[in-house]
């Protein structure tokens, strides 16, 4: 049985998507996408409007994973700073795949008016640091943008970033006025919505049990199977335990999200006077922004053990009062978590498991925006125009040390010096 959407602010406040049926029997298609989050909607669309018979298998909801909880947030540019993207494709390569990351974020802008698809988008981003070492950190930052062509950043002091976010935690910050947040459950059943219009066949609790490489491709599900000319596998987070050599690659790692009750227009408003998304730059980094409803909502608390806290609502609260303590008095509605899926690198993980078997994963916190373009590269790559897929498929990824045994218990140490260096 198919597992319901987290118990979620976002699942409390979705728009109406109608239960897609499971698949029963075999079927015959073009491509084949598995998973039903924001790249394999993305992917599907792309491809329904070129022409091709697409079908669409999930294993539980659309937008059960990560799609449809993260915090939302909408920014350019990768989890990795440029300077390592340089090492390892050059300046001139480098560049390009910062105009695709700028593209990555007008792409939903795009869809999101095109479709008509209702997700709250609000622009604006803003890093902030906490430490004075960071001031340096985001000068730099906006240094790097401004070589790469990106204008309309602007680095606040902390008398500035004070007037925008209202606690005395932050020292400095970075506002992105062409980034931005939105409701991610939302704008991925927006995506399906607009992917049933295009004729993409859908169909939810249905899980991939396997496949066969060849050409056509087969996937195999618990009641059917499916014969396709191209396969895209976009199961991210979802995915690793099914397809090994997709694991090997990943680190799925746990983050959890509280929304208050509602604060009222005035109080939200004092908050975030002007409404942008918020990440601070610690290497475990917390990030929040104000909902629709004015509520603060607020993320964080990355598990790299994947062990989740005894209580999600207790923790996350507590962290949230150490940044904002005039919420002392506000209860939280709703406390959730889930995993999303990191490269070694921080760098998203594109490539090929057969010439017609394709797979985009490891978006490291940048999936809201880059997820759709994924899917966009995707298409183009079935459809023969590969160069830019094949580009982001050259970065070299590294497996996480320990192999699937030993790599959780060495990368919680390894994040435990992290740790120790936020609190320096």
């Amino acid at each position: 049985m198919a597992e319901p959407h987290a118990k979620s602010y976002y699942a409390a406040s979705a728009t109406a998507f109608t239960d897609q049926p499971p698949l029963e029997g075999d079927a015959k298609v073009d491509v084949c996408v598995v998973g039903g989050g924001m790249t394999g909607c993305s992917a599907a669309l792309h491809l329904a409007e070129r022409g091709y018979k697409v079908m669409l298998i999930e294993a539980n909801r659309i937008g059960f994973g990560a799609s449809g909880r993260s915090g939302g947030q909408l920014i350019a540019g990768y989890a990795a700073d440029m300077h390592k993207v340089e090492k390892y494709v050059g300046p001139e390569e480098a560049q390009r795949m910062w105009n695709m990351s700028v593209e990555a974020v007008d792409l939903v802008r795009e869809r999101t008016r095109r479709h008509a698809i209702d997700c709250d988008l609000v622009d604006g981003h803003l890093h902030v640091g906490v430490k004075p070492r960071h001031c340096e950190e985001l000068q730099d930052l906006a240094e790097e943008w401004d070589r790469y062509g990106y204008d309309g950043v602007q680095y606040l002091d902390r008398h500035a970033v004070r007037a925008r976010v209202d606690s005395e935690t932050y020292v400095c910050g970075l506002l992105d006025p062409k980034g931005g947040h939105l409701h991610p459950l939302n704008y991925t059943l927006g995506l399906a919505r607009a992917c049933l219009d295009a004729g993409v066949v859908i169909h939810e609790d249905t899980p991939m049990t396997g496949w066969d490489a060849g050409d056509p491709a087969t996937i195999h599900t618990s009641r059917g199977s499916i014969r396709a000319n191209h396969v895209i596998l976009a199961g991210n987070a979802y995915l690793w335990e099914k397809e090994r050599k997709l694991g090997t690659n990943i680190m799925p790692v746990g983050t959890y999200i509280v929304a208050t009750e509602p604060l009222g227009e005035n109080r939200a408003t004092k908050l975030i006077p002007n409404n942008e998304a918020v990440a601070d730059i610690l290497f475990v980094l917390n990030y929040f922004r104000r909902s629709a409803d004015h509520r603060m909502l607020f993320g964080g608390r990355v598990s790299y053990s994947r062990i989740e806290p005894a209580s999600v609502g207790e923790a996350m609260r507590k962290t949230m009062l150490k940044y904002f303590p005039q919420l002392d008095d506000v209860k939280v509605d709703y406390a959730w978590g889930g995993y999303v899926a990191i490269t070694a690198n921080r760098l998203p993980d594109f490539g090929r498991l057969a010439p017609n078997v394709l797979y985009a994963q490891g978006f490291s916190g940048h999936g809201v925006a880059l997820t759709s373009l994924a899917g966009k590269l995707m298409a183009e790559a079935v459809a023969g125009q590969a160069e830019r897929f094949d580009l982001l498929a050259k970065i070299p990824h590294m497996p996480f040390p320990g192999g699937t045994m030993f790599r959780t218990p060495a990368l919680v140490l390894a994040m435990a010096w992290h740790r120790l260096r936020d609190m320096l």
